[in-house]
């Protein structure tokens, strides 16, 4: 499913946050979002997943504005996993939590099918959680929680998958696994992602975002220029070929002064 964003802004507390923002997203591509602390992503990403309403603009899921359809229309063809996402307060197993992403495409009521559990059950073995079902989520590490949370989204079976740093708290095998997963998983993916390298790995075309607004957008190796980065990060960068892949990978030292 496509993904459209136009000419959006949103504010806070009186501060304007995002302007005149625009992006797409075609079917089935993985679309970073990079920038430095600050710059608007997560606001951009709120938006995207309806938990901030843009005050400009519109966002548009499959051609149809994410802000007018029903909650449950929503989740049918969205899931997100914001920073601070949780899986309730309670110790639920990490199989009721990811039981959660079923919620969409249940009647009021009804009882979870074995359609269910079986894409719960799939959900937990692609991250490599399998083992963690009947493990309370309270008990789980950093890096467990965010497997159990990722597979709670990819069983809600989602057209859009929106993803606000979803390498927090896992090692860097982890990481590698979970960018390589959920850019074979087949929805749309637009992800906010704070390593450069990782986003130059995995994502088909970066959007850099500074101070709100968009200013350069592309493949990675058109994007992440030294220029850029001096620019928008205030680092210097020197760019190197990845020896197997080729993909560029990027060095960080401090700007001369």
């Amino acid at each position: 499913m496509r993904l459209d964003i136009e000419n959006l802004a949103a504010d806070a507390a009186g501060v304007n946050l995002l302007k005149d923002v625009a992006l797409r997203a075609n079917s089935g591509q993985f679309v970073g979002l990079v920038g430095p602390n600050g710059s608007g992503k997560s606001t951009l990403l709120r938006c995207v997943y309806r938990a901030l309403r843009p005050s400009a603009g519109r966002i548009l899921l499959g051609g149809d504005d994410a802000h007018a359809l029903t909650a449950r229309e929503a989740a049918q063809r969205l899931a997100a996993l914001p920073q601070d996402a949780a899986g309730g307060e309670f110790d639920f197993t990490a199989a009721e939590v990811v039981a959660m992403g079923r919620l969409p495409h249940q009647r009021a009521a009804a009882r979870a099918t074995s359609a269910d559990a079986e894409a719960c059950t799939a959900a937990l073995a692609r991250v490599g959680a399998a083992h963690l079902a009947d493990r309370g989520f309270l008990s789980l590490s950093g890096g467990e929680k965010q497997r159990v949370l990722i597979a709670r989204a990819l069983a809600q079976e989602p057209k859009v998958l929106v993803l606000d740093e979803p390498t927090n708290h896992l090692d860097i095998s982890q990481q590698l696994e979970v960018l390589a997963l959920v850019r074979d998983s087949g929805p749309t993916v637009l992800a906010a992602l704070h390593d450069l390298n990782l986003a130059a790995t995995h994502c088909d075309v970066l959007y850099v975002i500074a101070a709100g607004r968009v200013v350069a957008s592309g493949p990675p190796h058109s994007v992440l220029t030294a220029e850029l980065l001096a620019e928008v990060f205030g680092v210097r960068a020197h760019r190197v070929p990845h020896p197997v892949s080729g993909v560029p990978q990027l060095l960080f030292d401090r700007l001369p002064r």
